[in-house]
Formats: structure tokens, sequence, C-alpha cells
């Protein structure tokens, strides 16, 4: 019956229904974000059981990434090409395809074939996730939207840093949890059908913004972009650089430096993703509210330069450093991604956001490979702690460089050519 009223006719989707979506498509990013960090907490169990070392697992998490390097622009094109709703189902099949081939073998060939085929589909689910919060919230609901989002997706982290406690039985084998990450993966499949039901019956009821992208993708214009995109840009590769390499061996470095265990490494490395699901809301709405979001991105780099040598050098409490990380973990984020819907025009907001995810997945796969060959190149281990030392000097000089970019950016924000990332945004548009 409303698919007979005119487009022009129909009313603009309530806000109870455009909550209830991003609910349901941020339960595509629980499964996806389960899936990626199912490995850290498997990290020993794979060292004793198969023989894995430090370049094998990082191998394991980097690999996900190298695809990206090309293939999470080319579905941020993809999503401006045929839409939301059809690029978020294929993305989560693959993810669900990825979970289900590295559990197969215990043989390192066969997991990282997986773990690449995951990668394929992982990142770009995560960009066509975030090219819909920006295409049906706007302005002063986007921030907290971004939020919300984060914190159903990093459920799915935590559940799996945590799932030495949850699941203990299943850490006697290094297929269970394996297996256990492949029921989560197709959780990203059920999301994305669902959200394609909803999409295709608001678009019958309601008056949607355009979520296609221009018929012509004009590759120039990628160049065309603000210098503070690209400082944003920056500061994504440095911050997630220094943030998920370091989880990929967080818990075997806390068994191994400071002879805590399994469960109880598990819980420290969830602890980012705690402070996050509660620190990431309460932020976005923050910076809604009082704007200066580069100056909140230069804080939160700063949060991170001392953490790694605090837990290297010193016997400081575990929970101190790990605290500083995931407020800075909760704080960045929340203002960096809805930070792009301001930098670049809608049209291109799919391209934009799949540029800089691209960019950030060069930056972790080199430092998820770089670091397993650090720890393996210094002798890692539990008899030799010092070797964790090259690693985290590594991460330190990224949280130096965070604070660098973002210093631009706000440099930049507080210049005649700013784009408004300091500005309260009054309406239900960005500034």
């Amino acid at each position: 019956m409303s698919s007979s009223v005119p487009a022009q006719e129909r009313p603009a989707p309530p806000p109870a229904f455009r909550w209830l979506v991003l609910v349901v498509i941020s339960l595509a990013m629980f499964g996806n974000y389960y899936v990626y960090d199912a490995i850290s907490p498997l990290a020993d169990v794979l060292q004793k059981q198969l023989g894995f070392t430090d370049a094998n697992i990082g191998l394991l998490q980097g690999i996900y990434s190298v695809p990206n390097v090309v293939m999470v622009l080319i579905g941020g094109i993809l999503i401006d090409r045929i839409g939301v709703k059809r690029a978020t189902f294929i993305f989560a099949l693959l993810c669900f395809l990825g979970a289900a081939v590295t559990a197969l073998s215990p043989r390192l060939a066969i997991m990282a074939t997986g773990r690449l085929i995951f990668g394929l589909g992982a990142e770009s689910l995560i960009v066509a996730v975030t090219a819909a919060v920006a295409q049906w919230f706007r302005g002063k609901e986007l921030s907290f939207a971004f939020g919300i989002n984060l914190l159903i997706a990093r459920l799915g982290s935590f559940a799996a840093l945590n799932s030495p406690t949850w699941a203990h039985s299943a850490f006697g084998s290094w297929r269970t949890p394996l297996l256990i990450s492949t029921v989560f993966g197709s959780v990203c499949v059920i999301a994305a059908g669902i959200y394609w039901l909803m999409e295709n019956q608001a678009a019958r009821r309601y008056t949607l913004r355009s979520q296609g992208g221009t018929d012509k993708v004009v590759w120039g214009d990628l160049l065309k972009f603000s210098p503070t995109y690209w400082y944003v840009v920056a500061l994504c590769i440095t911050f997630y650089s220094g943030i998920f390499p370091f989880q990929t061996f967080a818990v075997k470095f806390f068994q191994d430096a400071h002879g805590v265990s399994r469960e109880a490494g598990g819980f420290l490395s969830s602890m980012l993703t705690l402070f996050a699901m509660v620190g990431t809301p309460l932020f976005g709405l923050l910076v809604d509210r009082v704007g200066k979001r580069a100056l909140f991105m230069m804080l939160g780099s700063l949060l991170l330069i001392p953490v790694y040598l605090l837990m290297a050098y010193t016997h400081v409490s575990l929970y101190v450093p790990m605290a500083l990380m995931g407020i800075a973990f909760s704080l960045i984020p929340a203002v960096m991604w809805p930070s792009v819907a301001y930098l670049v025009p809608e049209e291109k907001l799919g391209t934009a956001y799949g540029l800089m995810t691209l960019i950030q997945n060069v930056g972790l796969a080199g430092f998820n490979f770089l670091i397993g060959w650090a720890n393996d190149h210094s002798s890692a281990s539990a008899a030799n702690p010092a070797g964790y030392h090259l690693g985290m000097w590594i991460f330190s000089c990224l949280g130096f460089f965070g604070f660098l970019f973002a210093y631009l950016l706000r440099r930049a924000e507080t210049g005649p050519d700013a784009k408004g990332l300091e500005t309260i945004t009054t309406a239900n548009q960005p500034a």
C-alpha cells in the first residue's frame, strides 16, 4: 500500500527505525570483530600444539590486511556503485567463509588462506557499515551513532579476547576456538541479510538518502581530498598500527613478560575493548556538543606514547597502562571516523572511507609482520622477556607520530581553511 505513495510525499524514516537499523548493521560488525580477535588468545596454543613462531602468528593476523591494500578501495567504490545493502551482504559472506577455512586444517598455509579470505570481506564490511551509518545519521547524531556502532562491534572483540575464560575447555585444542569463531562469523551473514530486508522495507515507506555513488569514478578525485583528510588518514594508520598489532601478541606478552595466566592476559587485552564500549559513545556525545574534534584526537594520541614503555620496563600494575590505552582507544575512533563526513563530499564517502581503510591496512599488515619478526629476532619468550622491548619501542614511536599528525590537523582546523571539525554542529547536517 505504501509503495503507491509518491516518493516525494513519503516521510523520512522515524528515529526508532533508524536506531534499529543501526543495531542490526552493528551486529554484522560484532561477528566480524569476534573472528578478527580469535587468534590473539590462541597464540600460545598454536605455539605449543602446532609449533608456530611469533612470525607465523604475525602472518595469520597480518595477511588479513594484505588484500585490503587493494580490495578495500575497490570495496568502497563498489559500495558507491551498488549500494550498502548488497555490498554488506557480499562482504559478510566472505567473512564467514574465511572463518570456516581457517578452522579446516592445522597447516599454516591453509589457515593463512582462511585469514586472507576473511580479510577480503572484513575490512570492506567495516567500510560498508561505516558508510551506512554516515548515510542514516547526520550532524548532531553522527558521532553518537558511530559510538553505538563501535560499542556493539567491540562486544565481539571482548567476547573473543575473554574466550579463554568463558570457553576455557575449548582451548585444549587449537581447532575448537576457531570453530566457535566460525559460528560468530555466521552472525555477519544473518545481520547483513536482515539489513537488506529492512532497507527494502524503508525504501517502500520512507524517503531515503541516496546510497549509490556517481556513475563514473574519477580516480583523480582521490588526490583532491583536502589536506585535513590526509592528516586524519595519517593518524588512522599510526593509531591502529599501534593498537591492533599490539593486541595480536598482547596475551602472549602478558604471559611471558609478566607471568599472568592466559585468562588474565585475555582480560587485560580486552580492557581496550571494555573501555571503548563505554567510552566511545560518551566521547561521541561529548564532541557532538562541544566540537574540538582535532584537539580531542591530539589528547588521545598523547596518551599512547608512554604506555608501551611502562609495560616493557616497569612493574607498574598492568591495569594502569591498559586503562590509558583504553581511554585513547575510546576517544580517537569516536572522533576520527565521523570526521571524514565533514571533510569530503557525501557522494565520495564510500571511496574516502575505503581509501582511509586501505592505507590503515598497509600499516596493520606491515606492523604485524614487523613485530612478529622483532619478537623472534630478539628471542622474546618467558625466559627472555627483554626480547619484547624492541617491539614496544616501535609501538611507542607510532604513538609519537600519531600525536604529530593530530597536531597538524588541529593547526589546520584553527586556520582560515578549517572544515568545521572544531565547531559545534547545531543542525542535523555536518558543518
